[in-house]
């Protein structure tokens, strides 16, 4: 393979990270309900703003340009809130969630 090659491979991979680091972004925002529910304990909520503040953070364990820890610190803040939400039943739709026993957390 030419470095030519290499460089497009490379650029691929690092949009696609970066892609993927967005879309987590997102959903972390959108839990902002859930943030702010008496519901969810303290710990699952100061989780997900650490992984928010680390994700913007110039100090990384892993350089920049390569974003999995970032990615990796926002799944585990996410499946956390999400975990405590559904454990103290925040984010159902009026009975809907008793009804089909799942919940409706992002």
């Amino acid at each position: 393979m030419d470095t030519k090659a290499w460089i497009i491979v490379g650029a691929l991979l690092a949009l696609l990270t970066l892609a993927v680091a967005g879309v987590l972004l997102v959903r972390v925002l959108k839990a902002r309900k859930l943030l702010a529910d008496a519901g969810v304990p303290l710990h699952n909520k100061a989780l997900v703003w650490a992984a928010v503040l680390y994700t913007v953070s110039p100090v990384d364990l892993l350089p920049d340009p390569v974003y999995l820890d970032d990615i990796g610190f926002l799944l585990l803040a996410l499946r956390s809130l999400h975990s405590a939400a559904r454990a103290a039943g925040v984010g159902a739709r009026r009975g809907e969630a008793a009804e089909t026993g799942r919940s409706l957390v992002p």
